[in-house]
């Protein structure tokens, strides 16, 4: 693949914002939570569709978020794609990104060629060629589309979850690791939708909780070693030492 990383410091339409037609922008939302997959978007629109008011969705409320979506949802072209908890778990948050983001521009693939890609942020190898550009969900219109769709996206899979584990109050956090959340995680532990790789979730794990859920069927056999490697348990079931694996995201 052709791979081209922008710095930062370069804004590809000038300082007025102007619209490239030929351009898919692709984004994420989800790097940063404890819990639920990471979300990925590819965007494209067709010459002349202008919608007022994209921008960067870390800078729009909910409200008008969700109106952008419905909007971008009807007049765009898009592919979504997810990597699941387990995905991360086993290929780490960075790679479940270019995961999900492949996925999507495949989605996306069965409705428009797939070229001139500029994917948000930096060093991801993606399937297609593509441009990285840092804060380009501040800089370039469809990557802001994406960045709108994915993160609404998310939200929406999320307070699904919400409905199935409303100890965790997931509608509030999404996810994320704040206070709160922290709190309830060492109150009820951890599920198996949660990163389980992650801290602090990793250090509310044990042996009796991961042999519980795989009996169960709530991970696979792959996702149990995984974690029991990570855990350090030897052949007589002593945990010993866990091997601390810090969370990538933003």
């Amino acid at each position: 693949m052709t791979f081209v990383e922008e710095n930062d410091s370069v804004r590809l339409f000038g300082d007025k914002p102007k619209i490239d037609y030929t351009v898919i922008g692709v984004d994420e939302a989800g790097r940063g939570p404890l819990f639920g997959p990471v979300v990925a978007a590819a965007v494209y629109f067709d010459e002349g569709v202008n919608i007022e008011g994209i921008a960067d969705s870390k800078k729009l409320n909910e409200k008008h978020r969700e109106k952008l979506y419905n909007e971008i949802f009807l007049h765009a072209k898009f592919g979504l794609g997810l990597a699941t908890p387990e995905e991360i778990d086993l290929y780490n948050i960075f790679h479940a990104t270019e995961l999900a983001m492949n996925r999507a521009l495949e989605i996306l693939s069965q409705f428009v060629e797939i070229k001139n890609v500029f994917v948000d942020g930096k060093s991801l190898k993606l399937n297609f060629p593509a441009v990285c550009v840092v804060k380009g969900d501040a800089k370039i219109y469809q990557i802001s589309a994406a960045s709108i769709l994915a993160k609404v996206t998310r939200d929406k899979i999320i307070e699904k979850f919400h409905v199935q584990y409303p100890e965790y109050n997931l509608i509030h956090h999404k996810g994320y690791p704040t206070k709160e959340h922290i709190d309830l995680l060492q109150k009820y532990g951890p599920t198996p939708f949660h990163r389980l790789t992650f801290e602090p979730v990793l250090e509310l794990l044990s042996l009796e909780l991961l042999d519980d859920w795989f009996s169960r069927g709530l991970i696979s056999e792959i996702r149990y070693r995984h974690l029991l490697n990570l855990l350090e348990v030897d052949l007589f079931g002593t945990i010993r030492t866990p091997k601390r694996k810090k969370r990538i995201g933003k």
